[in-house]
């Protein structure tokens, strides 16, 4: 990556309470242009709840997001996503009573957003172009992770959040899931939270690591792969 690659999204020591609970500690974050960057932590560090305040879902008291180089810390979430942050929560979250189309065309910001897009999102996931006229509980949990990921892919995001996508998935639908993330880089940039480390480090250009909701450690995943103490010390798992 170039060094003087922009940044599509900064977040500058973020605090975030949900009710009377501080999730968040101190959390910042750096999204370079054209980048993956993947938020690992252990469970209950803070991953989601990051997403969540940078879409607007549990906005911060303080602290800076800063998106294409303006501030949107405490603008509702519809605004925020209009801005073009597409958000693929955790547990997939589809409407199971509705058809793969429907869940798709209710995605759209614009009219005819669907018809734009469909060659490219079939061309990731063409398991749903087959399965198009089915109710999305009618699918598989790899093919509603698919469902859910191209739902967001419906606008013309510049920026993913994408919510532990490998989670619940047989070993050769993750295999499926990291390609189509992968191809997906060349279009959009990625904010990804995922648990699979071995995952994360095939996909991600950049780390963050959140414990109990501060950012503790980020860099250049590279690096990462060959810091078995921070590994250790951190998520717990085995490079």
């Amino acid at each position: 990556m170039a060094p003087s690659q922009k940044n599509v999204l900064e977040v500058r020591n973020i605090q975030t309470f949900i009710g009377q609970f501080h999730i968040l500690d101190g959390v910042s974050v750096e999204v370079p242009d054209g980048s993956i960057t993947v938020l690992l932590g252990r469970n209950g560090a803070g991953k989601t709840t990051t997403l969540k305040s940078i879409l607007g879902l549990t906005p911060p008291r303080s602290g800076a997001i800063v998106f294409n180089g303006k501030e949107i810390q405490g603008e509702p979430a519809f605004r925020t996503a209009a801005k073009g942050i597409g958000y693929v929560p955790e547990h997939r979250a589809i409407f199971r009573d509705l058809s793969v189309a429907e869940n798709l065309r209710i995605a759209e910001r614009k009219s005819g957003d669907l018809a734009r897009r469909e060659e490219f999102i079939f061309g990731l996931f063409p398991d749903l172009k087959r399965l198009i006229k089915l109710p999305g509980g009618n699918l598989s949990g790899g093919q509603q992770q698919m469902l859910a990921v191209a739902r967001a892919l419906v606008p013309d995001n510049q920026l993913l959040l994408i919510d532990e996508p490998s989670e619940g998935l047989a070993p050769v639908v993750i295999e499926q899931m990291m390609e189509a993330i992968s191809r997906l880089s060349a279009h959009t940039t990625i904010l990804l939270v995922e648990q699979n480390f071995i995952m994360a480090s095939r996909l991600a250009d950049r780390y963050t690591i959140i414990e109990t909701g501060r950012s503790v450690k980020s860099g250049m995943m590279a690096d990462l792969i060959d810091d078995e103490a921070s590994i250790q010390r951190y998520l717990g798992a085995a490079a």
